[in-house]
């Protein structure tokens, strides 16, 4: 169950980052709101999570998988470069969220 919570809350995060986006700096109404939307139903939900899986573990994999989508959808649907540079530093992201998470909870 907290791994599904935690998916929901990076889901959210990551839609509510892309509206953010095309907020134009709040000055849009509907992709503000889908940002104030998905960043409370993401706290919401990581608040959940926590009540099952570590902080350290949750908050590494909500970070860092979330960091990896945003900077994924920008590459493929914002025109944003996709350099052998930023796909390392992403796949390093994701590198680094499976070593915390090899760690184990104690």
């Amino acid at each position: 169950m907290g791994y599904g919570l935690l998916a929901a809350a990076i889901a959210a995060e990551v839609a509510g980052t892309t509206a953010m986006k095309y907020s134009e700096g709040f000055t849009r109404l509907w992709p503000s709101l889908i940002t104030v939307a998905g960043y409370l139903v993401a706290f919401g939900l990581l608040a959940q999570t926590l009540k099952t899986l570590s902080v350290g573990t949750a908050y590494a994999i909500w970070a860092g998988i979330g960091t990896a989508a945003v900077a994924a959808i920008g590459i493929l649907f914002m025109g944003e470069s996709g350099s052998p540079v930023k796909l390392a530093g992403i796949a390093l992201v994701i590198a680094g969220v499976v070593v915390l998470n090899l760690g184990g909870a104690h």
